[in-house]
């Protein structure tokens, strides 16, 4: 009788969802902006990202080897990670540039922590972040549809120049591989809501924050609102990495205050930073911030009227 009921430990409710079917839908939902950027920026596209891709898995399969652990490659992170990666650079850094930033998100930011699940910030926008600060002069060159250099539709509006709405939506603009082209990358963020796969709290949260405080400070000129919602990383930072299920919040309300903060940090960066961009910074320091938000924003359980034993 002593063994007739085996209570194992939380959690108790499963799921037949596991991490390799998320990753394989977040790889699927980044397609329509892979493809996009490849066509866009044409062979030196496709090589960046096949080299942040197979440098990413190669350097999470070679450390797992060395330390004797579990290899992991097949789950798809590393992959997701050297793409995501791949997509906040342009097409014309150097490829020795491009492994040296898929071995630091992989090896410092991931594997060091305890690997997947463990790392405290977005491993593919540190990476990326890494190579801004260590490399500004090549991470801050990006090319135009015809392969010469152009600055970027952010850089032009701080200058006071007006860029075509249309061209951002469709993606005929500069910039990194992935952000361009705003519809494809809609279609992918999309395809992760039908699929429930990311929650639309934090996106929606970030949109609201962000546009308020560009509103008011643009003298509600609705125009250049969308001229910055469209243009550099906010929609590919907003959907597919402020939403990273290990470094944003667990809690509802958490997911709410983390993209309240993430849309002003962003905000503020792009009124007031040295650079026009700024969402990767935004959403890097408000990773560091998730345990806060999650101590302050944890539901608090609810008795039901009785007095407590």
């Amino acid at each position: 009788m002593d063994n007739l009921f085996n209570v194992s430990t939380a959690p108790h409710i499963r799921s037949s969802i596991t991490t390799k079917n998320i990753m394989y839908d977040v790889l699927i939902a980044l397609m329509p902006a892979t493809i996009f950027g490849i066509y866009q920026f044409g062979f030196d596209a496709f090589l960046v990202i096949t080299v942040a891709v197979i440098s990413a898995v190669l350097s999470e399969y070679l450390y797992q080897r060395l330390m004797k652990l579990p290899i992991t490659i097949k789950d798809g992170s590393a992959a997701i990670t050297g793409l995501l990666l791949a997509l906040c650079l342009s097409s014309s850094l150097p490829l020795w540039m491009v492994a040296l930033g898929s071995v630091f998100a992989i090896i410092v930011v991931k594997q060091l922590f305890g690997g997947l699940g463990q790392n405290f910030m977005n491993p593919a926008l540190a990476a990326r972040c890494f190579l801004l600060i260590s490399f500004a002069g090549k991470m801050n060159s990006f090319v135009n549809i015809d392969a010469t250099s152009s600055a970027t539709p952010l850089a032009l509006l701080r200058n006071g120049q007006d860029v075509n709405l249309v061209d951002l939506f469709i993606g005929n603009t500069s910039g990194t591989i992935g952000e361009t082209s705003v519809i494809a990358l809609l279609i992918g963020a999309g395809y992760l809501i039908y699929k429930k796969v990311i929650s639309p709290k934090i996106p929606l949260s970030i949109l609201i924050s962000f546009s308020l405080i560009i509103f008011i400070n643009k003298d509600c000129n609705f125009d250049y609102l969308l001229k910055q919602i469209c243009g550099g990383g906010f929609i590919i930072g907003a959907f597919f990495m402020a939403t990273d299920y290990v470094t944003s919040p667990i809690t509802p309300n958490g997911k709410i205050v983390f993209g309240l903060i993430v849309g002003i940090l962003a905000a503020v960066f792009r009124l007031y930073g040295n650079s026009p961009e700024g969402m990767s910074f935004a959403i890097i320091i408000s990773n560091l911030l998730v345990p806060l938000i999650e101590k302050v924003t944890v539901p608090k359980i609810k008795s039901s009227g009785g007095k407590q034993k």
